[in-house]
């Protein structure tokens, strides 16, 4: 939270307020679970295919996707910053709103991890370069003025989902594989699940959204029509990974490691949403969810590198 004492105190102790600052400004709690999954499982459906095992490249571009997505949410938050200084509950999780950090300063970090996200993809190759390219600009694109394609129809749902999701399995899949066929199923299923977050999303902050003048999607259409919407991506993002699974895409084992994720998290209450408020609509879901799809990715991996053994 906020503490403006805190900045004024010894030159230590602000040091270490800045570096917490900084960490709090790339609010990698909100990303972090979610890349880590589609990034793995977009290299392994690369690999797999071709019947070898991932190696170092694949967590090079883990590396430079969580910081593209840090540095979405740096810039988001910049951007922000005076809008989100005229909410309480808004400023207190903004760094920049609330005085931790300075906009210089803010800036300075996210040219940073801007430079160190783009070196490392290059690690990755060709394709997954170019494509991480393409995340960072939307990245950018996304919340920057003057573009703000956050705050125009469609092209905020668009960007929403293939930089959050969509490219994210793409460029873990072109480290190792040149022809996506039937993973497109994929790619679509993790863009249409992140366009429904951003409906959700969207109707959720429909009032606020509307007093700040934004001109998004929500506030075009109305939280009803929204609403559809963001079931219809659930319903659309099923059936594609419905036809991944039975085109083979994954091993048939991980329905076991699944199974056993849902049952295990459906023995505990979930009532908040990804942005930590209280779930509406069936958003308690988003966490368990995104739980399983870790618990998933990472059986996998652990298979894929010799470290688990699948009779």
């Amino acid at each position: 939270m906020c503490n403006l004492e805190d900045v004024q105190a010894s030159p230590a102790q602000s040091g270490q307020n800045k570096v917490v600052a900084v960490i709090r400004l790339s609010r990698w709690r909100e990303h972090v679970p979610f890349t880590v999954p589609l990034t793995i499982v977009g290299g392994l459906l690369a690999a797999e295919s071709q019947v070898q095992a991932v190696d170092w490249r694949l967590f090079a571009v883990l590396a430079a996707n969580i910081l593209a997505m840090s540095f979405a949410f740096m810039i988001n938050n910049i951007e922000d910053a005076p809008d989100d200084a005229l909410e309480p509950e808004k400023k207190a999780h903004n760094v920049i709103s609330c005085g931790l950090l300075g906009r210089r300063e803010g800036i300075a970090v996210t040219v940073v991890t801007f430079a160190m996200s783009a070196g490392i993809y290059a690690l990755g190759g060709g394709l997954a370069f170019l494509l991480g390219g393409i995340t960072l600009a939307l990245c950018y694109l996304y919340s920057a003025r003057p573009f703000r394609l956050k705050a125009r129809p469609v092209t905020d749902v668009v960007a929403h989902a293939l930089m959050l999701s969509g490219l994210l399995v793409a460029t873990g899949f072109f480290v190792y594989g040149r022809e996506p066929r039937a993973v497109w199923l994929v790619i679509a299923a993790a863009s249409l699940f992140s366009a429904y977050g951003q409906f959700y999303n969207q109707v959720a902050d429909y009032e606020l959204d509307k007093q700040a003048g934004l001109r998004n999607t929500a506030v075009l259409l109305g939280k009803g029509p929204t609403s559809v919407l963001g079931y219809l991506s659930i319903f659309c993002a099923l059936i594609c990974a419905g036809a991944a699974i039975l085109q083979g895409m994954f091993p048939a084992w991980l329905g076991t490691i699944l199974i056993i994720g849902v049952v295990i998290c459906l023995m505990f209450p979930w009532e908040l949403d990804m942005r930590g408020n209280l779930a509406r609509d069936g958003a308690n879901m988003q966490r368990p969810g995104l739980i399983v799809a870790n618990l998933v990715a990472l059986f996998w991996l652990a298979s894929n590198l010799g470290l688990l053994s699948i009779a």
